[in-house]
């Protein structure tokens, strides 16, 4: 194949990347191909199968080697931000909850499953504060 399929293969799949909601797989393909291209342009006189090998091991190797850094890097992490922000605001109780029972809360504007981890029982209207959470439901204490 010539230098120029090659690269413009590569651009393809560089682009692919960019359009498809994925994590860093294409663009290692994307960039195998450029280097062959690159290669080839250079003047390599490579046969067919060996460009095809080149472009595999390549590809396969940057994919190994770079797919879970730059995963890592661009994670969002507003996920974790958001839920982090809950421990510390001010819920209400729905209803009364004994210590270390489980019962309603309203935070946000939102009823919650929440869970007296304090010393003291929570009655119904009562403020209480989020300490942290436990998968979705919340664990509160009493206000004094």
């Amino acid at each position: 194949m010539t230098w120029w399929i090659w690269i413009i293969v590569g651009f393809f799949l560089l682009i692919g990347e960019i359009i498809t909601p994925g994590g860093f797989y294409i663009i290692f393909f994307g960039i195998g191909a450029v280097i062959v291209g690159l290669m080839l342009a250079a003047g390599a006189s490579i046969s067919f199968a060996l460009q095809m090998v080149i472009f595999t091991v390549l590809s396969v190797a940057l994919l190994l080697l770079f797919n879970k850094p730059l995963r890592r890097k661009f994670a969002k992490s507003e996920n974790s931000d958001k839920v982090d922000k809950i421990a510390g605001e001010t819920a209400q109780a729905l209803e009364d909850i004994e210590t270390d029972a489980f019962g309603k809360v309203e935070l946000r504007g939102a009823p919650w499953s929440g869970k007296n981890i304090g010393n003291a029982p929570i009655i119904k209207g009562q403020r209480c504060l989020v300490e942290s959470m436990d998968g979705l439901t919340l664990n509160i204490k009493s206000v004094n």
